[in-house]
């Protein structure tokens, strides 16, 4: 499964760095982040050292990714990228640059169901291509010419046919064709809700069976198999965070909302990304010179954040609603925001600002009665994803790839805290 960090992925991956990348879902939440970081990959940082993080929407588009199709859920990549983002640029302290990240030479070819019809920015070395993976003959051609292949898309409905026709059929048709027209490189976007139910304590990938229980997470799991015989490389995220995010933190207020306690203390690790780190690994991989890992990778923050410290984060920010009986914190006092050192912080501090006292501690047994006796589109089962130990060795594939995970997510939600609020008033007003 997991590849060695020293060995490289097979399959013909040039020794130089790759200059021409296919993206698939490069209108989706992950997808439109990963078009971001290429294009300046492309253009280079603003200066020597900095790099700003791009406003979440450069296209416009609210476009849905080939074969996605709309419905709550967690650990799932949602269909666009809406909204803007007010809050703080983060520049990293120690960034790496991209090889050759100022020669313009980067081509990519994105592709969608629909592409954008904004037009693109000037110079912006972007050709968009209609493509549809229940279609297998719109593939045809679409990797040609290509050095790299990042696959992003899928299917995450409930229906198991359409998602077989997707994720797994579509899939294998695409790697079939970048196969047929040479892509030397391969990297897709998976999920870590392969594993199931869980509870699940920091295994490697090695170290835990994936048990799939929702048609979705099954044929995703099944959509790897091509990828790998392939000689490509597959990532596992948990939990994506950031602006555009209509999955984790949408689920977590309507969770908040029907059991409003510390669910069993608050205790549950998770295993959570920053959707623009995930962004920068893509990028990192697709445009590493040298060979890079195969096999199947968790790809979050390595370190977990406790389900506890993430409400509180998120309450702290004015994305949730302040507990009774409780003070706000002003938000240069929260993670990530001015005046608080971005390394300050451990991913599993709390904020001091009274929130843990506010809230009741419920055992997990009477959240989950809760839960049962409060109608709601969230399940049990997500639930637990969001609030019990779902959490798996991730620092791997970062130190492989020479990509600096970044400050964690916590910290990253002080730049995604605006669009949440924005996004969940708009939920309440269409209700």
């Amino acid at each position: 499964m997991a590849a060695s960090m020293a060995d490289d992925v097979s399959g013909g991956v040039s020794a130089t760095a790759p200059r021409r990348v296919v993206v698939t879902g490069a209108t989706g939440f992950i997808g439109s982040a990963v078009m971001r970081e290429l294009l300046r990959a492309a253009t280079g940082p603003t200066a020597p050292g900095d790099r700003p993080r791009p406003d979440p929407e450069p296209y416009g588009s609210t476009s849905h990714p080939e074969g996605s199709t709309s419905h709550p859920g967690v650990n799932q990549n949602p269909d666009s990228v809406s909204g803007t983002e007010t809050g703080p640029r983060h520049l990293d302290p120690n960034p790496r640059p991209y090889p050759d990240a100022h020669s313009h030479s980067l081509h990519l070819r994105a592709t969608a169901r629909k592409p954008p019809e904004a037009p693109q920015p000037a110079g912006a070395p972007v050709e968009w291509v209609a493509a549809d993976l229940a279609d297998p003959a719109s593939l045809r051609g679409v990797c040609e010419g290509a050095d790299v292949l990042l696959h992003l898309a899928s299917d995450i409905g409930r229906d198991e046919e359409r998602c077989e026709l997707v994720n797994v059929r579509g899939t294998a048709a695409l790697v079939a064709e970048a196969v047929r027209a040479g892509v030397g490189r391969i990297v897709m976007l998976s999920t870590a809700a392969v594993y199931g139910a869980g509870p699940h304590a920091g295994p490697g990938v090695d170290e835990v069976t994936p048990a799939p229980v929702s048609a979705a997470s099954r044929t995703r799991l099944a959509a790897e198999r091509p990828v790998l015989e392939a000689g490509g490389t597959v990532l596992r995220p948990g939990l994506v965070l950031g602006a555009g995010d209509r999955w984790v933190v949408p689920a977590l207020a309507e969770l908040l909302g029907r059991v409003p306690a510390r669910w069993d203390g608050g205790r549950g690790l998770l295993s959570a990304v920053a959707v623009d780190d995930l962004a920068r690994l893509f990028a990192r991989l697709a445009l590493a010179p040298d060979g890079i890992p195969g096999g199947v990778h968790h790809a979050s923050h390595p370190v977990p954040v406790r389900n506890g410290d993430l409400m509180d984060t998120l309450i702290g920010h004015g994305v949730f609603p302040q507990p009774k009986g409780t003070l706000a914190t002003p938000q240069n006092d929260m993670p990530g925001m001015p005046g608080t050192p971005q390394n300050g912080t451990p991913q599993n501090a709390t904020p001091p600002n009274g929130i843990a006292e506010a809230l009741p501690d419920l055992p997990w047994d009477e959240c989950l009665k809760r839960l049962g006796s409060t109608p709601g589109r969230v399940s049990a089962r997500q639930f637990a994803l969001l609030a019990s130990d779902h959490w798996y060795r991730s620092d791997e594939v970062w130190t492989a790839a020479g990509c600096d995970p970044g400050p964690g997510p916590l910290v990253r939600l002080a730049e995604a805290a605006d669009w949440y609020r924005s996004h969940l008033q708009d939920r309440a007003r269409a209700r």
